[in-house]
């Protein structure tokens, strides 16, 4: 399986860095991952909604430029469905069992995923209600993506 997770942003913390190497290590034995950063698009703190509108258009232009045209899209929203993860390793298993080989994971900004992201996605996930720094998520997600193969392997995995 390929799996590219799609985020914006630059990581630039080290203890982040080193958590994202190390899953990022130990997937490896599963299966093709992918880290792709698309550049953030610079704005003041204070937007109206159509600034904020234009950041996410343009940030999303970058983030659907990197997906492959034949990948299944999950996008972590937080109108998304929630799963446990014994369900995210379902949801891979079954992407693999019928012919998927390609999955992209997005990450949005600061501000989201634009319209465009949300359409072009196959199914939207949330982790939590909860907002979460999006640099952050990297780490969480790629912890459950192995956690998710550790399951469908049946290998064991702390609870």
């Amino acid at each position: 399986m390929n799996i590219s997770i799609i985020t914006v942003g630059k990581l630039k913390e080290k203890y982040l860095k080193q958590g994202i190497d190390e899953y990022l290590k130990r997937l490896s034995v599963y299966a093709k991952m992918e880290m792709i950063e698309v550049s953030d698009e610079k704005a003041p703190e204070e937007l109206s909604e159509t600034e904020m509108i234009q950041v996410k258009q343009k940030e999303g232009e970058r983030i659907l430029s990197k997906i492959h045209p034949d990948a299944h899209v999950i996008a972590l929203a937080i109108e998304g469905k929630m799963k446990s993860s014994e369900e995210l390793a379902d949801t891979l298993d079954k992407l693999a069992t019928y012919g998927k080989s390609k999955v992209a994971f997005v990450i949005g900004g600061s501000l989201g995923l634009s319209q465009e992201v949300l359409q072009r996605a196959d199914e939207k996930l949330s982790f939590s209600k909860m907002t979460f720094p999006h640099q952050l998520m990297k780490l969480i997600l790629l912890e459950q993506i192995y956690r998710a193969f550790r399951i469908n392997r049946g290998e064991p995995y702390h609870k």
